[in-house]
C-alpha cells in the first residue's frame, strides 16, 4: 500500500500556517481550562484505525484553545524564544528525515552538520579552539553534561575513576555557586549523585551577581567546582567571570549561560574564555524550535570520558565524530539541522542585531514602567513590583487573563515581582507599548479593588 503522506501532512501544514499567521493578533494565553481540554481530547482508547487527515484535524481542533502562544511578539513569560521561519523549516525537515543522530554511521549528514555547527558556535562565543560541543535538550541537560565532565576531571586529579568506581568512597566535592543560581544547577547535582548538600552558596550583590570576595573565602578547601552565571534568570545580570576564573585557579569553572551567553556574540564577556565549561540554549535567543540546548567544554577528553560509550554492537568510525560521545542521550533527533540553519540564515550580524533589539525593547519597558522597576536593565530582563506582594501577584494574574500580553510572576530577594523577558525576534515597539498600557491599566484596577476591599 502506498503511504498517504500528502493528506495528513497537507492538513498539518495548513493548520500550522494558520496558527503562525495569526500569532500577531492572537490572544496571548490559553482559553481552555484543563477540564475543557480533557473533554475535547479524551475519550476511550481507539479500538481501530482512524482516518489520518481527521486525526490531525481533530488534534488541532482539540488543542487550539489550550495553546500558550509563546511565539508571539507579546509573550514575555519565562525566558522563551520564538522560532524563525528558517529554523522552523529546518526542524520540519529534521522530522521528515527522521535521522537517529547518535552515531555517525547511523546519520552521517546529521553528524557532519553538528560538527560544522559546533565550530561556528565556538567561534561565535569566542571560546577556546579545542572546545567540544554537545547538542542536548536544554540548559538542564547542558548543565548536567558539563558538571558530569567537571566531576570526572576533579576526581581524576585526586586519582579517582568515577565512571568505573562510582561515588561510594570518593573524595567529597564542594560546589561553589551563587545564592541566586538557577535551579537546574541543583537538579543536575542531584542527577549526578553529588547531592545538593555539596553546594556552598556564595553571597551575591543586589543584582544577583556572585561576589568575588565571598567566593575567595570558600576556595582552596578541597576538590572544588565553581558554577558562575551569565544571565541571571530574574535580572539578566552576568557574574564577574574574569575575577571568578582568576580566583578559582585550578578549580573547574562552569558557566550557566542559558540565555545570557548569546550576548557575547556582539559584546565579548570578559573572562568567558577562561572557564572550563559552558551551557546555553538555542531555543532562547537563537530562536530555534524546542528542544535545543548546547553544552561546551574546554576539555574534550573529560567531556568524552563522562559521556562517551563504546558498545560491541554499534559501528564506531574512529575517524569521525560520534555525537553520543558528547551528550547523555543514545537515540535522539537531529537537533543540529535547525541550529545550523538558524546560524546560516542570521550570521553573526543577524544574531547581534536580534539580541540588541530585544535588549532595546527591555529598556523601553523599563523606561515606561520606571517607578516600579527593581533591577538594572542591562540585558533583556525587567523586574517590576507594584507595592506589595498581594497587589503584584494580582496584577500578574490580571495581565495574563486579559490576553494582550503574558508575563511571568517570580520571587526576587524574598519579594513578589513581575518578570518581563524580551526574548522574541518579532517583538516590536508597538508590542511593548500595548503591553505597558495593559499593565498600567491592570495596576490601577487592582489597586482600586484593594482600596474598595
Amino acid at each position: 500500500m502506498k503511504p498517504d503522506w500528502e493528506g495528513p501532512l497537507g492538513e498539518a501544514y495548513a493548520r500550522a500556517m494558520t496558527y503562525l499567521e495569526e500569532l500577531p493578533v492572537r490572544r496571548v494565553g490559553p482559553r481552555d481550562t484543563a477540564v475543557e481540554l480533557r473533554g475535547k481530547l479524551g475519550g476511550p482508547l481507539p479500538q481501530g484505525p482512524g482516518d489520518p487527515v481527521q486525526v490531525i484535524a481533530q488534534l488541532a481542533d482539540g488543542v487550539e484553545d489550550g495553546l500558550l502562544p509563546s511565539g508571539s511578539g507579546r509573550f514575555f513569560g519565562f525566558v522563551f524564544g520564538g522560532a524563525t521561519p528558517t529554523a522552523l523549516a529546518a526542524d520540519w525537515l529534521a522530522t521528515a528525515w527522521d535521522q537517529n543522530a547518535g552515531l555517525y554511521a547511523a546519520a552521517p549528514a546529521a553528524a557532519v552538520v553538528e560538527e560544522i555547527t559546533a565550530g561556528w558556535l565556538v567561534e561565535l562565543f569566542g571560546l577556546p579552539e579545542q572546545t567540544s560541543v554537545g547538542f542536548v535538550t536544554g540548559a538542564q541537560m547542558a548543565n548536567f553534561t558539563a558538571l558530569a565532565a567537571a566531576r570526572h576531571a576533579v576526581l581524576a586529579k585526586a586519582g579517582w575513576d568515577v565512571e568505573a568506581d562510582g561515588l561510594n568512597g570518593a573524595p567529597p566535592i564542594r560546589v561553589l555557586v551563587g545564592a541566586e543560581r538557577h535551579d537546574t544547577v541543583d537538579r543536575a547535582l542531584r542527577f549526578l549523585g553529588l547531592g545538593t548538600r555539596c553546594i556552598v552558596p556564595i553571597a551575591v550583590d543586589g543584582q544577583g551577581r556572585m561576589r568575588p570576595d565571598a567566593l575567595a573565602r570558600e576556595l582552596n578547601q578541597g576538590l572544588t567546582i565553581v558554577c558562575a552565571q551569565a544571565g541571571n534568570v530574574n535580572t539578566g545580570a552576568i557574574d564577574p567571570l574574569d575575577e571568578i576564573c582568576e580566583l578559582a585557579g585550578d578549580a573547574w569553572v562552569h558557566v550557566d549561560g542559558a540565555f545570557g551567553l548569546w550576548s557575547a556574540v556582539g559584546t565579548p564577556i570578559k573572562g568567558l574564555e577562561k572557564a572550563d565549561s559552558w551551557a546555553t540554549d538555542a531555543h532562547k535567543w537563537l530562536q530555534v524550535p524546542y528542544d535545543s540546548g548546547l553544552v561546551f567544554t574546554a576539555h574534550p577528553e573529560a567531556h568524552r570520558a563522562a559521556m562517551g560509550i563504546r558498545a560491541s554492537y554499534l559501528i564506531h568510525d574512529e575517524n569521525q565524530r560520534d555525537p553520543l560521545d558528547y551528550n547523555p542521550e543514545f537515540s535522539r533527533r537531529a537537533r543540529g539541522f535547525a541550529v545550523y540553519a538558524a546560524i546560516r540564515a542570521l550570521g553573526r550580524s543577524g544574531i547581534v542585531e536580534l539580541v540588541e533589539r530585544c535588549c532595546a525593547m527591555a529598556r523601553r519597558f523599563a523606561g515606561q514602567l520606571q517607578p516600579y522597576v527593581l533591577n538594572e536593565v542591562n540585558l533583556n530582563q525587567v523586574l517590576v513590583r507594584f507595592g506589595d506582594d498581594d497587589l503584584t501577584r494580582r496584577v500578574v494574574k490580571a495581565v495574563q487573563q486579559e490576553g494582550t500580553a503574558w508575563m511571568s510572576g517570580t520571587t526576587w530577594q524574598g519579594r513578589a515581582a513581575m518578570r518581563i523577558s524580551v526574548s522574541n525576534w518579532t517583538t516590536s515597539e508597538a508590542d511593548v507599548d500595548r503591553s505597558v498600557e495593559v499593565i498600567l491599566r491592570c495596576v490601577e484596577i487592582e489597586r482600586a479593588r484593594s482600596t474598595q476591599g
